[in-house]
């Protein structure tokens, strides 16, 4: 996708999708600098086979709810890869728990709002005023963000609904310097449903897609580094969906 000479930032890139978009990017060329959570071995690995295929990468515990951490992390990068960044991939975030509208609390409520958009609101705003014209910022919002969600996704599909909103908030302000789209995915074969999901509820959902399968994180990763590159320079605002054809927006 001609990334050769840029640097990427991939939050929540230590497994699932956000490695997969860590070790796109490189493949493209990005220098990358991969933010983790708890994931330390699928970063380190990660970083591991871009290095060894001759890329640059580095992998950086941080927690990105918090905004020290997140600074942290963006002056790392330009420390290491020459003082700006070209392309900013927010994958951190979660459904915390299933909870019904009745059982959830305050504190449930705040925290997947925190991890879902004030993480992106911090790292936005730590990165944007080291980003030269032609970058390229890529949220991850959900299918839950368009459909509401399945049961106890209350908190959660909000939360994407807002990261849905605020890019395209981002993408009218940050314009025409800056593009800001969204990835939507619908059931991808992630530890997020692994957790979450039963077994039969995904064989059910994947049947019933026009593709008959489960995504998986490369098919997310492939679409991240096409929004990430010049191969999308008239794209912004745009929430892409890509669910196998489960939901037409």
């Amino acid at each position: 996708m001609g990334l050769n000479g840029k640097t990427a930032i991939v939050t929540g890139g230590g497994r699932d999708i956000g490695r997969a978009c860590a070790l796109r990017l490189a493949e493209d060329g990005a220098d990358v600098a991969i933010n983790y959570h708890s994931s330390r071995e699928g970063a380190e690995s990660a970083v591991a086979e871009i290095l060894a295929a001759g890329g640059k990468a580095f992998a950086m515990q941080g927690d990105m709810t918090n905004q020290a951490d997140v600074e942290k992390l963006v002056e790392r990068t330009r420390s290491e890869y020459g003082g700006t960044i070209d392309v900013l991939v927010h994958v951190t975030g979660g459904l915390v728990a299933r909870k019904t509208f009745a059982e959830m609390d305050v504190a449930h409520w705040n925290a997947v709002m925190d991890l879902n958009v004030t993480s992106l609101f911090y790292l936005a705003k730590a990165a944007t005023p080291h980003m030269p014209d032609g970058s390229s910022i890529v949220t991850y919002a959900s299918q839950a963000g368009r459909d509401g969600g399945g049961p106890g996704a209350v908190a959660y599909a909000t939360s994407k609904g807002a990261v849905m909103t605020m890019t395209r908030g981002m993408a009218k302000e940050l314009g025409p310097g800056i593009r800001v789209n969204s990835v939507c995915p619908g059931m991808i074969d992630t530890d997020f449903h692994n957790i979450f999901t039963k077994d039969e509820v995904r064989k059910v959902v994947a049947n019933a897609t026009p593709l008959k399968r489960e995504g998986l994180p490369v098919d997310v990763a492939n679409l991240t580094a096409f929004l990430a590159s010049d191969q999308s320079a008239f794209m912004t605002g745009a929430c892409v969906d890509i669910n196998g054809g489960m939901l037409f927006s």
